[in-house]
């Protein structure tokens, strides 16, 4: 490479340094193309043939060392060591890696510290970077910044290629290294002559420089077209790079430079349109290709139409110049010789083909023409769920809308305008009053969703009462009699009036047991409210949350009813209704007031019999002002109460149930416990310990009285009295009985046998009705003679109910 005579068959052009180097010495080449370093030089990674011997002959003789290492350090402390040989050494890449800049020349033998003895040269990464610019008659080329990477061009562009690099180490050097231009033609040729410019064996010792045809020192623009003897530029993509020639130290190494791609175009001016067709109220974009930063007039042929029925320019994009017109401007091209420009459209547009025109108008023979055609869009409406709704209730109404950016809603139906009525206040809707109607923005995807709360109605002192009517979506803002130039759809709904149902957790209730009062409140409101009334006790409005599916369960746990008395209570379920608003309310203990505006006085109630208070509430709730519904349930309170049914008398070894009733709930759990009664001295020869048996058992519902069942397995119990204990915790209740258990009697099928009495001896047969005698049953052990002997003095700690 370093033999390589300067070529001079381009002129460049220096511009300001796009990369600051460091100052740096100049370069000694010998004549066999070694570099002789003497330090402060720039050297670059993948050059070869470098000569550090001048820097070591200046630390004292040479000697044995035939080695240097080259050591960079950051904060005084060394982080990259490359070792190389003192003459014709090569800097390699995989030495270097991303540590580049100052490093010392040091001996092999030196300690790795910087010192003020040791000289210092910069290593760099060669750099080349390629740009193809536009050039503009009249502009230096430092100016000339537009570069048509990755655009499209006419034949009628001129071209200037630039190179920056950071290869200035060389300057000054007349062995410098040169490079290739490759031009990859559209047919996939290659080229380092293009248009009469020689691309090959350039310098490159500059920081930045244009090449052009001429060797007078000053570049000039490369034309694609109207040159001498040669045709115009091949239409097409071309691609261009910088490459190292093969004689060059830094071929192959990674370092050739980017690659430049542009089109050049056959057409000096054409025009195209991202769709060909389009639904009104969405836009469409149209791109110009012509000469580069050239101003062309685009409209809009005329259609004999009014002009709120032509697409229109979009007011303030790129590239417009003069006053604006929404359908006729000029337009002005990029660096690159396009530009485009959206046009919008919406529901007046007419339903027609336009024809976009684009012309030189310096010369209207030279023009191209696109067609868009806009189409009548499409209106669709669907309501949420069945299309039956409880007043109140929140219905969610959706569709698509491609005619326009905003649908228009509106209701019709019994005794309303019959041109329509907003919904959510009842007024008229009016033709071309937007602010009238129910308006909704259209997604970008065409769709829109509105979420209709016919609870709003009331609280606009409105209200609709039950029965069909019809929701329509229109694209402009159309009442029903002005239809004929809008789209539409309808969607039919029922409404009915909210209800109530509820119920308590039963009609008898066992102190210390959970109240429930559950039910279903349609009509999509938020909470009922719960009143009880009992011998001094009162409950004043409390409120339970309604789900989604209507259901609410308003809850009071045993603890609550534990200390409650016994006798008949009263309970009031209120449902707000339409409104959502509770029309009568407890404001202050012992009072209940009425909503505002509905004329109703306040009522103290606190005073009042349970009875009396619950019929005061509900003639507030009766009141024609009020328009809250209710329902009304009685339940008792009882002591509570556990009965075990009588048990009688079993075998050991048998299994059988003890049963019984109670008040507890049904899914309480009752504890049970079968113990041993007996209690004494056991003897060696038996194992000691009392027979028990226990378990949870849960209520269940009954034919009046709630049922529970127990199973008792006698396998493992031993023949004696037995004491069973039931408890339910929810109700503190305990009840107890006994019962025995005895040995089991096995019984032998009588055989029968014939005898034959002597000879003048007389059978003995039982007279007829005359039973036999059946052994006699054993006696109870003595554990059970025992626990009966004490049985008196315990009889009240088994019997006794807590």
């Amino acid at each position: 490479m370093k033999s390589m005579t300067k070529l001079m068959v381009v002129a460049m052009l220096l511009a300001a340094a796009l990369v600051v180097a460091p100052a740096a010495a100049e370069r000694s080449v010998g004549p066999d193309g070694t570099t002789n370093l003497s330090g402060g030089e720039i050297i670059y990674v993948g050059e070869e043939k470098l000569n550090f011997t001048p820097i070591v002959e200046a630390y004292g003789p040479l000697g044995d060392n035939k080695s240097v290492k080259l050591v960079h350090f950051t904060d005084q402390t060394a982080d990259n060591t490359i070792i190389v040989s003192t003459a014709n050494a090569e800097l390699k890449k995989s030495d270097v890696g991303t540590k580049t800049g100052s490093y010392y020349v040091l001996l092999t033998g030196d300690p790795s510290a910087p010192t003020s003895t040791r000289k210092t040269v910069e290593i760099q990464i060669p750099r080349v970077d390629l740009d193809v610019r536009l050039y503009q008659d009249g502009k230096n080329y430092s100016d000339l910044k537009d570069s048509v990477d990755g655009k499209s061009v006419t034949r009628k562009e001129k071209l200037v290629f630039r190179v920056d690099t950071n290869l200035n180490g060389f300057k000054n050097v007349g062995d410098a290294p040169t490079i290739n231009i490759d031009v990859t033609l559209p047919g996939g040729g290659v080229t380092n002559e293009f248009r009469g410019v020689k691309l090959s064996g350039l310098f490159i010792n500059e920081s930045s420089t244009f090449y052009a045809p001429s060797g007078t020192g000053t570049p000039v623009s490369i034309n694609l077209s109207g040159i001498a003897g040669m045709s115009d530029a091949a239409a097409g993509t071309y691609s261009v790079q910088a490459k190292w020639p093969a004689a060059a130290d830094f071929y192959g190494k990674g370092f050739d430079s980017n690659t430049v791609t542009f089109e050049v175009l056959t057409k000096a001016l054409a025009i195209s349109s991202d769709k060909d067709s389009v639904v009104r109220g969405n836009s469409f974009t149209v791109t110009i290709t012509g000469e580069s930063v050239k101003q062309y007039r685009l409209y809009i042929k005329d259609a004999s139409i009014k002009a709120s029925e032509y697409p229109w320019i979009v007011k303030g994009q790129k590239g417009l110049k003069g006053t604006y017109n929404f359908k006729d401007m000029l337009v002005e091209t990029t660096a690159g010789g396009t530009r485009s420009i959206q046009f919008d459209t919406n529901s007046t547009t007419d339903d027609r083909q336009f024809t976009i025109r684009v012309e030189d108008p310096t010369d209207t023979s030279t023009y191209d023409e696109v067609k868009v055609r806009v189409e009548e869009g499409d209106v669709t409406i669907t309501a949420s769920g069945t299309g039956v709704y409880y007043m109140g209730e929140e219905i969610t109404l959706s569709g698509t809308c491609t005619e326009g950016d905003k649908v228009y809603l509106f209701m019709t139906g019994p005794n309303l305008k019959s041109t329509g009525v907003n919904l959510t206040h009842l007024g008229d809707v009016k033709t071309d009053v937007e602010s009238t109607f129910t308006v909704e923005e259209v997604e970008a995807d065409d769709t829109w969703s509105y979420k209709w709360n016919t609870a709003d109605l009331a609280d606009k002192g409105k209200s609709l009462d039950a029965g069909g009517y019809t929701v329509w979506a229109v694209s402009k803002d159309r009442n029903k009699d002005d239809l004929k130039d809008a789209n539409y759809a309808t969607a039919a709904i029922q409404l009915k009036t909210g209800f109530l149902t509820a119920t308590s957790s039963g009609a008898s209730i066992a102190k210390g047991d959970d109240l429930k009062i559950t039910g279903t409140a349609m009509g999509d409101p938020s909470n009922v409210y719960v009143w009880i009334f009992g011998k001094n006790k009162q409950i004043l409005g409390q409120s339970a949350t309604v789900e989604s599916d209507g259901s609410f369960e308003y809850e009071l746990k045993g603890g609550e009813t534990k200390d409650w008395s016994a006798g008949q209570y009263f309970a009031v379920v209120q449902h707000p209704m339409m409104d959502g608003e509770q029309g009568i309310y407890s404001k202050l203990d012992g009072w209940i007031n009425g909503s505002i505006g509905s004329g109703f006085e306040p009522v103290k109630i606190g005073t009042l019999q349970a009875s009396d208070a619950a019929n005061a509430l509900i003639k507030a709730l009766d009141s024609p002002n009020i328009d809250d519904t209710y329902v009304k349930l009685t339940f008792n309170i009882d002591e509570a109460y556990i009965f075990i049914d009588p048990i009688g008398t079993k075998e050991a070894g048998s299994k059988f149930t003890i049963t019984g009733t109670t008040n507890a709930a049904v899914g309480d759990k009752l504890i049970v416990d079968v113990t041993s009664a007996a209690f004494g001295p056991t003897t060696k020869t038996e194992a000691s310990g009392f027979g028990a048996s226990s378990g949870n058992v849960v209520v269940e519902k009954g034919d009046g009285a709630n049922k529970w069942s127990f199973e008792v397995d006698a396998s493992d119990l031993k023949p004696d009295q037995y004491i069973v204990k039931v408890e339910c915790i929810e109700t503190s209740t305990t009840a107890t009985a006994n019962f025995n258990l005895v040995e089991a009697v096995e019984t032998t099928p009588p055989t029968e046998v014939e005898t034959t009495a002597p000879v003048g001896e007389e059978t003995t047969t039982a007279p007829a009705g005359e039973e036999t005698t059946e052994p006699t049953p054993p006696t109870p052990g003595f554990g059970a003679l025992v626990a009966l002997a004490g049985l008196g003095a315990v009889a009240f700690l088994v019997l006794r109910r807590k």
